[in-house]
């Protein structure tokens, strides 16, 4: 789990091994994340944009940029919050996963919102 803080955008983040989307013997290993970002702030905020580094345990590194989440730019006023689960394929049954969001606030105002790291871990990966 990563629980992160910026500019009062809280970002929580709860992986999950997901073995329905895994095919370990053809080197597939998916995982869910849910994530929940609270606007804990004083002011709103929009999130425009994300960007991800996922990175396995052989230390291949992959990024992935885009816009909005799961198709949305939700836009959080001060005590509100948005929820979403995505996912991530691995090659290998453990990871590891970190990122920002970007938002910005009425005014123009631009701020980078991280998102701590957290493990994606297959279980009884590790012995």
């Amino acid at each position: 789990m990563s629980d992160t803080t910026t500019d009062g955008i809280r970002v929580v983040v709860k992986p999950a091994y997901w073995p329905e989307r895994s095919s370990p013997e053809a080197g597939q290993y998916a995982f869910m994340y849910t994530v929940e970002i609270s606007n804990v702030g004083e002011l709103p905020a929009q999130l425009r944009s994300r960007h991800w580094i996922i990175t396995d345990a052989n230390g291949r590194v992959e990024e992935v940029r885009g816009e909005g989440v799961v198709g949305k730019q939700p836009r959080l006023a001060p005590g509100e919050r948005f929820e979403y689960t995505s996912w991530a394929m691995l090659r290998t049954p453990f990871g590891s996963m970190r990122g920002s969001y970007f938002l910005v606030r009425p005014d123009g105002t631009r701020f980078e919102a991280k998102i701590g790291e957290f493990a994606l871990t297959q279980p009884h990966a590790l012995h």
